[in-house]
């Protein structure tokens, strides 16, 4: 079951910052939900997944986005 983290609402960086701190308390291999409006955390989140190594998806939810990254494996 993937955590989640309900951003909406949330202007930058606050969507990134809480992704940030969720995903470093999570197991490799684990997924990270992030529901967020505003319109940079897309590009945000997609910066620190290729950062990290982690893998992401992007899908349009209502009016926000569903933000799904999955944590990389420790190097």
């Amino acid at each position: 079951m993937p955590h989640v983290v309900d951003a909406r609402g949330l202007s930058c960086p606050l969507p990134t910052i809480k992704a940030r701190r969720a995903l470093a308390a999570l197991a490799p291999g684990a997924t990270l939900v992030v529901l967020a409006t505003d319109p940079e955390a897309p590009l945000d989140l997609a910066a620190l997944a290729a950062d990290g190594g982690h893998g992401f998806a992007r899908a349009r939810e209502g009016a926000g986005w569903r933000l799904t990254l999955v944590k990389a494996a420790a190097p």
